[in-house]
């Protein structure tokens, strides 16, 4: 089955590609992009287009490669033992499954989501190299060899916040999310907030992609803060109107749903108090 858009997912003809060559080729997808561009709704879109259950496992920076292979609980065995319970005779007990682990063994294929995955130590990339290659781990503490018994669908994102090493992007199908353009971004909305004003909806997207271009923006606004935007717009029940912006009053209604930096906001601030001081 190929994926493509859903209805509540718009993918370009390039990422419906990644994601098809990717489950030919049988290699993890990374997927890098601002955030807010749907990385992480990929997989899950994937997952349910498919029918595939979905394992999610979402990095962190004090995540270790490990943790997604298993992890052996000594102290609980200890605490244990001490206390006399026929449980530590048994290492099994005290082993956790990971969600390399989780998804190895499923008996279906399942989708695997490993969400930013450059948040970790930069070696945990490297760490996991064999492990999606071989699609197998041994278990040391009792001996085990888990193996897949479907090979997963792997889909890896990151916000590119840091350079990932050479050895794990060969193994990879690499796609990049860019942002979308107006079109693509309309469609996008439609299916959000079905029916909006055709008048809004071009006054809004105008002044957003205004603002993403403004010179010395800090953090540019991105598609779900967008979406976040109308769905405040369409509360207040405000028109095309109500969004004019002019060089006195620059900062576009409900900028908190857009600008999130005081920096940002103090950008347009300052540009309202020069066209001010121009017209006095």
């Amino acid at each position: 089955m190929n994926f493509a858009s859903t209805d509540s997912y718009i993918a370009t003809d390039a990422l419906a590609l990644a994601v098809n060559a990717a489950v030919t080729l049988e290699r993890p997808l990374l997927v890098k992009g601002e955030p807010g561009t749907g990385k992480t709704e990929l997989a899950r879109q994937v997952s349910a287009s498919m029918g595939l259950r979905l394992i999610e496992w979402h990095v962190k920076s004090t995540t270790r490669a490990q943790q997604g292979l298993y992890e052996y609980d000594a102290v609980s065995r200890l605490r244990d033992s001490q206390l006399g319970d026929e449980r530590v005779h048994d290492v099994a007990n005290y082993i956790r499954k990971g969600k390399l682990w989780e998804a190895f063994e499923a008996d279906e294929r399942v989708v695997l989501l490993i969400d930013e995955v450059d948040k970790a130590d930069i070696e945990f990339p490297n760490d996991l190299l064999q492990e999606l290659d071989r699609m197998e781990f041994h278990v040391y503490e009792t001996g085990q060899t888990i193996r897949a018994r479907q090979r997963p669908i792997v889909i890896i994102t990151s916000n590119n916040e840091k350079e990932l090493p050479d050895a794990f992007l060969r193994r990879c199908f690499f796609h990049y999310i860019s942002f979308p353009d107006i079109e693509t971004l309309r469609a996008i909305v439609e299916v959000h907030h079905p029916g909006i004003k055709e008048s809004l909806l071009t006054a809004a997207l105008t002044s957003f992609y205004e603002i993403r271009e403004q010179p010395g923006l800090k953090k540019k606004p991105s598609t779900s803060e967008v979406i976040d935007w109308l769905k405040l717009l369409l509360a207040e029940d405000l028109n095309a109107e109500d969004l004019r912006r002019d060089g006195a009053n620059a900062l576009p209604k409900l900028h908190g749903a857009l600008l999130k930096t005081e920096q940002d906001v103090h950008l347009f601030e300052r540009l309202a108090f020069m066209a001010r001081s121009k017209r006095g």
